[in-house]
């Protein structure tokens, strides 16, 4: 099972990209729209933004992971069946703190959906209070790699 995820550009109206996360599958709808897949366990970043008349309606990022069949999951808009969610975020400036906060840990070296999901996590509990979130490093990126390994 994969979770599929209906992409849109509509310059200058709504707009439903992927920042980072690598999708499986790729399915060409039209010219401005798209579904990509993603296998069980893959973690992804999906914003959408929209505007109106007089400017932007709504922006938000979500940090998703791909659930395997028979997992729990929650229902996000344009991702089937759905995914576990990490990381949800609405508002302008709020996006743009959690884009800055995976800008911090590409910087480091570390692709972002390799990055801990409990840092995702942190970093939306943090900025849904207003809260600058902790810094992703090297060494909270080994410790959680020693922690998957050990299945923890």
């Amino acid at each position: 099972m994969h979770t599929d995820v209906e992409l849109l550009w509509l310059e200058g109206q709504i707009e439903r990209w992927i920042r980072f996360g690598k999708p499986a599958a790729e399915r060409l709808i039209d010219r401005r729209r798209r579904v990509v897949s993603f296998p069980p366990g893959a973690v992804f970043a999906l914003v959408r933004w929209q505007a109106g008349e007089f400017g932007t309606t709504m922006s938000q990022i979500a940090i998703l992971r791909a659930v395997a069949l028979g997992e729990a999951f929650t229902t996000v808009p344009f991702v089937a069946p759905g995914a576990e969610i990490l990381l949800n975020i609405s508002s302008w400036p709020r996006v743009q703190s959690v884009l800055a906060a995976i800008d911090a840990v590409e910087a480091i070296g570390v692709r972002a959906e390799a990055a801990a999901p409990d840092h995702w996590r942190h970093v939306g509990a943090r900025v849904a209070v207003g809260a600058p979130p902790r810094l992703y490093d090297r060494r909270r990126h080994r410790a959680w790699l020693l922690r998957r390994s050990l299945g923890l």
